[in-house]
């Protein structure tokens, strides 16, 4: 992508504010802009969180990191949407409205993976639900628009990451537009913002139009047309649905001359796509350097499927949801287009990551690490559970396809350094109320990734792949936990300090690389128990989830069991599990169960799948075809639970141990045909057989009649029954019907094939 020089993130000429100084918290009123002296706020962010002032908080770090640019920010968290007012309680910014929906998609928050509303929100004060609106950037950008017309709105946070380009929305069942149409914002910024946000408001700052800025990396906007310059390809010449296409190696790089042919053929997002493919040549490295290297890419980006395509036409969403995760590289992604009736989206590649020094600084930047004031005593339940954890890293290149993660923070692993890590710790033993000397948890989205990454630094520039780690490891990723290692030896000794524990996930198949590392966890950073997250035991959806086998999780079970009992511990490992996964079938789901009660394992809590905007799991939930593969017209489907019905019978196995979920599991085994292998009192059954008790209370459902049935529920003579007819007791249990096609795993009389 062609882009000015990049200054860096401290660089960059203060704006004429700065010297009003650094205020001990945002303000979030006009008497706290008077004690402060402003007359007026630069920036003002809006927020679906309460304003907690801790570098884990998003309206925190951006708004510190506005702060040491010199700007004047103010806070509006969690206000009124149902009118302006809210929006005009601090006036009118000078520069623009920062609206974010907060730590979480507003729809994830306010609703279970079964749709039911949530009354509870852990961001709130008192834990208190109902303090954010559905697609809270949507409604809060369109209050500041109300408030002060003309006044600027750059959208970001999770929330907006997500919801980017044309994306499936679990909650409404179908293809919603781009937030940006959806919301009217001047400017989308997605992943980790403090990069492009801060050119951004210099920019603004200087008297740039928002609607000229088009070269942000991070950035999306609405445009008529493509940008003039660039050279336009069709998706589907990377990608071609129809037929299979070898797979192209991603340490290959377009020739210069692929790029002029391009440009002979260039197609433009208002005219036909080109069918042909272009030529690609493997160049040869041999005495140049990678920064001396053509880049064809940089003035070339792709032309995904319409909107009003990947609304009515499964095959090219899946299509384009790979596309789309194919292009997340920083060093070579494209620009992505997609046009939404008579516009389109143009997305600029990611902000390039932030180097240790810049980590360093967003993380060192003047935070109080308690909830503003004004909240007093109210106990906001996310603050209590990380005020004394430490976020070593960002990003992840797991590739999870149930997991946010990449699409927001992205792949490459971006790390601090050990002596900003330790000055956090200090700031802790200082800031925090009550601190007792356990840090909670040192680590990130993935505990064990820090300073990990590519030991090929052309091969990091040009790769694809959607994982590291997966299928197998890759042969040019870092695995050496020494830095890890000596973190955790140099955070112990800090004076005060009695335990430091490892709260975040562990990648196990990373972990048993480097025993020492599994040494060092299991002798000084675990309180007993370890939660880890094979999430399923069955090659089907470990395949869809893009996780490793059970054989790693045996291995790091092993190995930790034996440094733990080396220390003279007795500690255990906390596997999670998530039921109802895209690629799951209920025999699937059977097996899981059994090895659960074969290692005698009761899951108190189970996560049912939830369909998150843009991840590729639920590109598989929406359209059942398999776009971690090229996409054909003729794919593989994809067994994907759907429906109440099933996927409430994939969590009630899961929990197989709990007599409330009995009734539907014997139902379910009758229909697959292992009733008489898994239902009974033996050791290998899963449930045991109907009491005479439930026969009874099968019974009084059956005969109840008339406004209170036997059991004592209200009926009416119109209400559907979901029970044979057949009274229970002689012979034959009365069970509930379920569809033909709700249980496809009918193979009778097998069972489960006995792990090694």
């Amino acid at each position: 992508m062609k882009s000015s020089p990049q200054t860096a993130l401290f660089d960059y000429p203060k704006y004429w504010a700065e010297c009003y100084g650094s205020a001990p918290f945002l303000p979030m009123s006009r008497a706290e802009m008077d004690e402060l002296g402003w007359d007026s706020c630069d920036i003002i962010i809006v927020t679906g969180d309460a304003y907690v002032d801790h570098p884990s908080f998003g309206m925190a770090i951006i708004g510190r990191m506005l702060e040491s640019q010199g700007f004047r920010v103010g806070i509006i968290a969690q206000p009124d949407w149902h009118s302006k007012d809210a929006f005009m309680q601090l006036g009118k910014p000078n520069l623009f409205f920062g609206v974010t929906a907060g730590n979480m998609d507003s729809m994830i928050n306010r609703y279970t993976a079964e749709r039911r509303m949530r009354h509870d929100d852990a961001y709130t004060p008192n834990d208190e639900g109902g303090k954010r609106p559905d697609r809270a950037v949507t409604a809060y950008t369109q209050r500041c628009k109300e408030a002060y017309k003309g006044v600027p709105v750059v959208i970001g946070g999770i929330e907006a990451s997500l919801r980017r380009i044309a994306h499936y929305d679990y909650w409404s069942d179908k293809v919603r537009r781009s937030v940006l149409f959806d919301s009217k914002a001047d400017l989308l910024i997605y992943g980790n913002a403090e990069r492009p946000l801060v050119e951004i408001a210099h920019r603004i700052a200087r008297g740039d139009n928002p609607k000229d800025i088009t070269d942000v990396r991070g950035s999306a906007f609405i445009s008529k047309q493509a940008l003039p310059g660039w050279k336009g390809i069709d998706s589907r010449n990377i990608d071609k649905p129809g037929k299979i296409d070898p797979i192209i190696s991603p340490y290959q790089e377009i020739d210069q001359s692929c790029a002029t042919e391009a440009s002979a053929k260039q197609v433009d997002v208002e005219s036909d796509v080109t069918k042909t493919a272009q030529p690609i040549e493997l160049k040869d490295y041999r005495n140049k350097s990678w920064a001396d290297k053509k880049k064809p890419w940089l003035t070339t980006y792709i032309n995904l499927p319409t909107f009003e395509q990947v609304k009515d036409n499964k095959v090219l969403y899946a299509h384009a949801s790979r596309i789309f995760h194919q292009e997340v590289n920083p060093t070579s992604a494209k620009p992505l287009a997609q046009r939404h009736g008579d516009r389109i989206i143009w997305l600029n590649p990611p902000a390039t990551p932030l180097s240790e020094a810049e980590m360093d600084g967003v993380f060192g930047l003047p935070y109080q690490r308690v909830p503003h004031p004004s909240y007093g005593k109210a106990k906001i339940p996310a603050y209590d559970m990380i005020k004394t954890s430490i976020n070593i890293m960002r990003g992840c290149f797991g590739g999870c396809t149930f997991c946010s993660i990449t699409e927001h923070e992205g792949r490459i692993i971006q790390s601090r350094s050990e002596d900003s890590i330790i000055a956090e710790i200090e700031d802790i033993k200082e800031k925090v109320p009550g601190f007792t000397g356990v840090i909670s948890d040192l680590g990130g989205p993935t505990a064990n990734m820090y300073q990990l990454r590519c030991k090929s630094e052309k091969a990091e520039a040009t790769c694809r792949k959607p994982s590291c780690v997966w299928p197998t490891i890759c042969g040019h990723l870092d695995t050496d936990h020494t830095p890890t290692i000596n973190l955790y030896r140099r955070a112990r000794k800090v004076k005060g300090i009695k335990k430091v524990l490892i709260a975040s996930g562990v990648r196990y198949d990373l972990a048993i690389q480097d025993p020492e590392y599994v040494k060092e966890l299991a002798s000084h950073h675990v309180g007993g128990y370890l939660k880890i997250a094979p999430e399923h035991t069955e090659e089907g959806p470990l395949n869809k989830m893009m996780k490793p086998g059970m054989g790693s999780y045996h291995a790091f079970k092993e190995m930790f069991d034996h440094y733990s009992k080396l220390a003279g511990k007795k500690q255990y490992l906390i596997p999670y599990f998530i039921s109802a996964h895209p690629g799951t079938t209920d025999q699937d789901m059977v097996n899981l169960a059994l090895w659960l009660k074969e290692n005698d394992f009761k899951l108190d809590q189970v996560q049912n799948f939830y369909p998150s905007p843009l991840a590729n799991a639920t590109t598989l939930y929406h359209t059942e075809i398999d776009s971690l593969r090229n996409v054909r017209r003729n794919s593989d489907s994809v067994a994907v639970p759907k429906g109440t019905i099933q996927r409430r019978l994939h969590k009630a196995i899961l929990r197989y141990h709990d007599p409330v979920n009995w009734p539907i599991i014997r139902e379910a085994l009758t229909k697959m045909g292992l009733a008489r292998k898994l239902i009974g009192n033996g050791p290998q059954c899963l449930v045991p057989p109907e009491t005479r008790g439930e026969q009874n209370k099968q019974h009084y459902k059956h005969n109840g009649k008339g406004k209170n049935n036997g059991n004592g529920n209200k009926t009416s003579p119109g209400q559907r029954r979901h029970f044979s007819k057949k009274p229970a007791g002689k012979g034959k249990q009365g069970l509930t019907r379920f569809s033909d096609n709700q249980f496809n795993d009918r193979a009778p009389n097998t069972t489960r094939k006995k792990r090694k």
